[in-house]
This record gives structure tokens, C-alpha cells and sequence, in this order.
């Protein structure tokens, strides 16, 4: 699970094929079968085939992807939420991140050691205590496309947009920033527990929101972004 997971966040458009095709040059011997009920449990959802999954998917209401040829020129315009895979020396984590687009500023984020919805709805709980988007986009996640989360959408008066099927860029920026999580701070670590996990997680976020100079904000931090304290340069 962690060579997928180093090898998805590097090729995120990775499905069940390739994944399994590239363990096996790597000398594992591993079938598809497995590969695909391991990424499953990852919650690597909507890029990998799965099978017999979409009498479940359909459940829920889908909604379109509203971000193609959007010109996304302020905060709060559009955010986005994704969920990731979070490995521990022994055992794994998942994280979900609620960011701005516009910014790329982390509003809020939540662990949790289960792929239920709620923690996915107590990150949207604090974002909202910031402020609240036009749009608000996700992947086709059960958890995103749950009554509970959008409804809560709804009560806000946010359009909903999802990523298509199979689209790994759709939601670009927040794979973008779950890269810089994952090389720049957690392959460095062996998380020992849930507390260290979430104690180093949230040194990482304050310091990307409010230190990390990005040269695509015109070398301005998220939240000088977000806040509109910008120092110098030009978005």
C-alpha cells in the first residue's frame, strides 16, 4: 500500500492495470485482483476500474463539473475537498482537506482511520466557519455524493460540481497539494501513532498556508492570498 500510494501521488491517472503491471516490474508479484481491492481501501476512487461498484455509486445524485473554462479570479469563488491516504508505521490514516482554488489556502482538514462521511462533514463544518464558496468541487466519492454532504451544500446556497469519471485533473490543485504533503513531509516520517500523524500534519498545513512562498501566487503565501495581504508580485 505504500508503493501505490507513492506511485499514485506521482502518477495520480494510475488505474488497476498500470499499477499492477508497474509492482510487477518492480519485482512483486502481484494480480489485479489484489492491487484493485487494496486501492479500494485506500479510497483511491474514480481513476482505478472497479468492478460491481455502480449499483452502490448510483445511490446518490451526480452532479456536473462546472470548473471546465472558468476563470477562477478571486477567494472563495470555488473550493474544493478531496480525501488521501495517510501511511503510519504500522497501520494508515485517511485525510481530508477542504482548500480554496483560487488560494490554494487549507480552510480546514480532518483525519479519521475509517472512510465514513462524517469527518469528511466536520471538515466542511469548520471551512464554513471561514467563509463560503460559490462553487465547492469533489471527486464522485460516496462521501461527497452522500445526502448528508450535499445538503449541507444546499443550505449554503453552493453549487455543486464534481469531477467526471476517470478524470484525474479535474480537481488539480488539491492533488497538487496532497504531492507536497507526501514528499515534503510525510515520506520523511514514520508516523509512530494517530497524535504524531495529526501533531506534524497540522505544523505542515500552518506553514503551506502561511511561510510556503508559491511562485504561481507571484511568490505570495495562500493565506496573504486568501486575505488579500499581498506583499509583493502579481497573482
Amino acid at each position: 500500500m505504500s508503493l501505490i500510494d507513492k506511485q499514485y501521488t506521482k502518477f495520480p491517472y494510475y488505474g488497476v492495470p498500470r499499477m499492477t503491471a508497474w509492482l510487477c516490474r518492480e519485482g512483486h508479484l502481484v494480480n489485479h485482483k489484489r492491487i484493485e481491492r487494496l486501492m479500494r481501501i485506500m479510497g483511491i476512487q474514480g481513476v482505478c476500474p472497479k468492478r460491481n461498484l455502480s449499483k452502490a455509486d448510483n445511490e446518490f445524485k451526480k452532479y456536473p463539473y462546472l470548473l471546465k473554462n472558468l476563470v477562477v479570479d478571486h477567494p472563495n469563488q470555488v473550493w474544493c475537498s478531496d480525501i488521501t491516504y495517510i501511511k503510519l508505521s504500522s497501520g494508515f490514516l485517511y485525510l481530508v482537506a477542504v482548500m480554496d482554488w483560487f488560494s490554494r489556502y487549507v480552510l480546514s482538514w480532518e483525519i479519521s482511520n475509517t472512510l465514513d462521511t462524517q469527518f469528511c462533514l466536520d471538515a466542511l463544518d469548520t471551512a464554513l466557519l471561514k467563509g463560503t464558496p460559490e462553487i465547492f468541487n469533489t471527486d464522485q466519492g460516496t462521501q461527497f455524493t452522500s445526502n448528508a454532504f450535499t445538503s449541507k451544500l444546499h443550505d449554503n446556497q453552493i453549487k455543486i460540481s464534481m469531477d467526471g469519471k476517470g478524470r484525474a485533473f479535474d480537481n488539480i490543485f488539491i492533488e497538487r497539494l496532497w504531492r507536497s504533503l507526501k514528499y515534503d513531509e510525510v515520506y520523511l516520517n514514520d508516523y509512530q501513532n494517530v497524535w504524531e500523524a495529526i501533531k506534524e500534519i497540522n505544523t505542515y498545513f500552518h506553514i503551506y498556508n502561511n511561510e510556503r512562498l508559491h511562485q504561481s501566487l507571484g511568490y505570495s503565501t495562500p493565506a496573504e492570498v486568501h486575505y488579500g495581504n499581498i506583499i509583493g508580485g502579481n497573482i
